[in-house]
């Protein structure tokens, strides 16, 4: 493949900002990291104003209200990533941790963390990933290419100008944090194939963008997934709770991975469930897709289509179904589910206890909502993406999954024989 010789400079500076950042004291990044966090702060209306022309034009577009949604920012949400790179400064930075052992020949045998080296991040319409990934990826010692949606264009180029500038101006290396401001799809395709220069990709966004970067890219990918996520409410399953989570999930905010997408409703519980439910999502302006059991309860239910179970909407619709146990439950999340984010509501301990043993996804809650699936409300601080494969990440990635390990060896003339 060709590459364009911009692209080849940004992977070079890259890779040579990848070298210094590997042995940079935490101190030193920590020290950027306020910097940028002061900075997005001093250059609030900068960035609101170029984000305001992101809004409109995304508007003019016909996007739905939802993804709008993701695409806004504000003061609060502003100060919000300044403080979120504030909370990043205080986890401990994992790289340099490991452990030591001695072999019966002497040799002295260390396994540290290291930094994965360079890492590019694919995304869509959400500015905050701008910060959330150059800080995560600071921390750990990475250097990042960001190549965010067209939709997000002006906001990230002042987003990604600041937080560069400010971290440079603490001593951190030239091109640390870069953003391919060309938003043509053949940058894309090349940036995929920069093997030598880019260490792994990283994709965040649909469902489109994430299986186009998995099956196109020769770089190493770590797969974010889709959200298909599902709350199961048992027969006993307090009600209330489930009308409360249910709600939550779907309506915190629809437009994000970790919102619900269906609800399965234990058939001994569906008659009284259901109403209570059905009439507050209405009520909020929730379109409901259900099976024949559900519309029979709910008059106003849509009739649901195959493919309503297999979709994550990112809208104010949900699917409902209802189910006659626990198993059918768990049969249908394995059917339709992505591995991410599943939940169930029951006081029994023992259903529970197989739901969370039995469901394989990244996170799975009992009584509680699936929008906890998330690096800052883990601990984590901010979070470079939700992993929904098993190598070699799984769920919210912090620190800890932008790092890979290195084997030190110590030695006094040790030889083979």
């Amino acid at each position: 493949m060709d590459f364009s010789p911009e692209l080849m400079t940004i992977g070079q500076k890259a890779k040579d900002a990848a070298r210094k950042l590997a042995y940079t004291s935490t101190a030193n990044k920590n020290k950027a990291l306020l910097a940028m966090a002061d900075a997005l702060i001093a250059q609030e209306q900068e960035i609101l104003v170029a984000n305001q022309r992101d809004v409109e034009g995304a508007i003019q577009k016909g996007i739905k209200s939802s993804l709008v949604n993701r695409l806004t920012l504000t003061s609060e949400g502003i100060r919000q990533m300044s403080d979120s790179l504030r909370e990043v400064v205080n986890l401990a930075d994992p790289v340099g941790e490991g452990e030591f052992w001695t072999r019966p020949n002497g040799l002295r045998i260390q396994r540290t963390r290291v930094p994965l080296g360079v890492v590019a991040m694919i995304y869509e319409a959400r500015p905050n990933v701008t910060v959330d990934a150059a800080a995560l990826c600071l921390k750990s010692g990475n250097a990042v290419i960001l190549r965010g949606g067209s939709e997000a264009i002006e906001s990230n180029k002042v987003l990604s100008r600041v937080i560069s500038q400010a971290a440079e101006g603490q001593g951190l290396p030239t091109a640390c944090i870069q953003l391919l401001e060309n938003t043509d799809r053949q940058w894309v395709q090349q940036l995929m194939k920069m093997n030598g220069y880019v260490d792994v990709i990283i994709p965040r966004g649909g469902a489109g963008l994430i299986q186009t970067v998995v099956k196109e890219s020769t770089v190493p990918v770590i797969e974010t997934g889709t959200g298909v996520c599902h709350a199961f409410v048992d027969q006993e399953g307090n009600l209330d709770k489930g009308v409360s989570i249910v709600f939550n999930a779907k309506t915190q905010r629809p437009g994000v991975c970790n919102a619900l997408e269906t609800v399965l409703i234990h058939e001994a519980v569906a008659s009284e469930f259901l109403p209570l439910l059905g009439t507050k999502l209405r009520d909020y302006g929730v379109e409901i897709r259900g099976c024949e059991k559900t519309c029979s309860i709910l008059p106003y239910a849509a009739k649901a289509k195959e493919e309503d179970w297999g979709t994550e909407y990112l809208d104010l619709i949900i699917s409902a179904k209802v189910v006659k146990d626990v198993d059918e439950a768990m049969d249908h999340i394995y059917q339709y589910g992505t591995k991410h984010s599943e939940t169930i509501i029951t006081e029994n301990y023992t259903t529970a206890q197989r739901f969370l043993n039995e469901v394989d996804a990244a996170a799975v809650y009992v009584n509680a909502s699936t929008r906890f699936t998330d690096g800052g409300r883990f601990g984590f601080g901010a979070e470079i993406g939700i992993s929904t494969q098993k190598l070699h990440a799984r769920g919210p990635m912090g620190l800890r999954e932008l790092t890979t390990m290195k084997y030190m060896i110590y030695g006094e003339d040790q030889i083979v024989t």
